[in-house]
């Protein structure tokens, strides 16, 4: 009996121990965290006489990510402490009238995962916060899905963060807009992003060393195997434990930028955690990438193309 007893306290504080060393506990918001992010963050790379005004759209119907109220308190900080943005903070459905989305310079999905299997955070939200038939709701889902797509092809700039791929992650459509729809993560571990090219305006941040982090290991799938965006970050695919899927191409992309219609889009995994944030360096990353967005950091966005074999 005390063996048997003995062997499960260990099973238990193996699992457990093992459980913590990959995953990060939650950080609370407090004032001295607002203030650790306000005091590292970075100036933004291009000086501009007119404040942008983003939209943060920021609610989940899915997997809620803790994040999403740091990100909110990051992205709030980078327009207190550079006057070069106007963050309004999105929780409604209907942010995203054709009329509404005219007013923001730039959209930044903010961890905004729908439930699954449909994975269509329009639907879940008209499900969940209309009386709306079954069928108007569908209708609907589509209409400001279609409203989405076409503010970035008229010249909007859309930033996601992380989770947001997943909005409507089903849709051939969005995932071309996005360059990608996600596939799967394995465990959280320790991950060495790498730039893809040291000398891009967009990564100069990191100065050459790329980030080491604890992440969720994202793979892609849908329009990503087009590679019509121009790559910023990787991860080698044989240093990841729990890869579910054969790779014929050992580097997985987990940031990158593209051109849609005359609209801009920045897409970034990393990160999971609000831990990276503490980072000067993503930091100053994230930043310019919005300020990609926006239009006014002008790099080369051009398509990487098929990659040869």
């Amino acid at each position: 009996m005390k063996k048997s007893l003995l062997l499960l306290l260990t099973l238990y504080f193996s699992i457990n121990c093992f459980t913590q060393a990959q995953s990060l506990e939650p950080l609370k918001i407090t004032d001295d965290w607002v203030a650790k992010i306000e005091q590292i963050t970075p100036s933004p790379t291009v000086k501009i006489k007119e404040k942008r005004k983003i939209l943060v759209f920021s609610k989940a119907t899915g997997f809620d990510h803790w994040t999403i109220a740091h990100n909110i308190e990051m992205l709030k900080v980078f327009g207190r402490k550079t006057k070069a943005f106007e963050i309004h903070i999105g929780l409604d459905i209907e942010n995203f009238d054709k009329q509404n989305l005219k007013k923001y310079d730039a959209i930044v999905l903010n961890n905004s995962n729908p439930n699954g299997p449909k994975r269509d955070l329009f639907y879940d939200l008209l499900k969940n916060y209309s009386s709306l038939s079954e069928s108007a709701i569908i209708n609907k889902a589509a209409e400001y899905e279609s409203n989405l797509i076409n503010y970035v092809k008229k010249g909007g700039g859309l930033m996601i963060l992380h989770g947001g791929i997943v909005v409507q992650n089903n849709s051939k459509a969005f995932s071309e807009m996005t360059g990608g729809s996600f596939d799967y993560h394995p465990k959280q571990q320790e991950i060495h992003i790498k730039e893809v090219d040291k000398n891009h305006p967009l990564v100069r941040a990191f100065k050459g060393k790329g980030l080491v982090h604890t992440d969720e290991p994202y793979f892609f799938k849908n329009a990503y195997f087009e590679y019509n965006f121009r790559p910023l970050l990787y991860f080698e695919v044989d240093k990841i434990e729990g890869v579910k899927h054969e790779v014929t191409n050992n580097i997985n992309y987990v940031a990158w930028i593209k051109q849609y219609g005359k609209g801009r889009v920045f897409y970034t995994s990393p990160s999971h955690n609000a831990q990276s944030l503490e980072n000067p360096e993503l930091l100053q990353f994230l930043m310019d990438g919005l300020q990609y967005v926006t239009g006014d950091l002008k790099v080369d966005d051009s398509p990487m193309g098929i990659p040869k074999k």
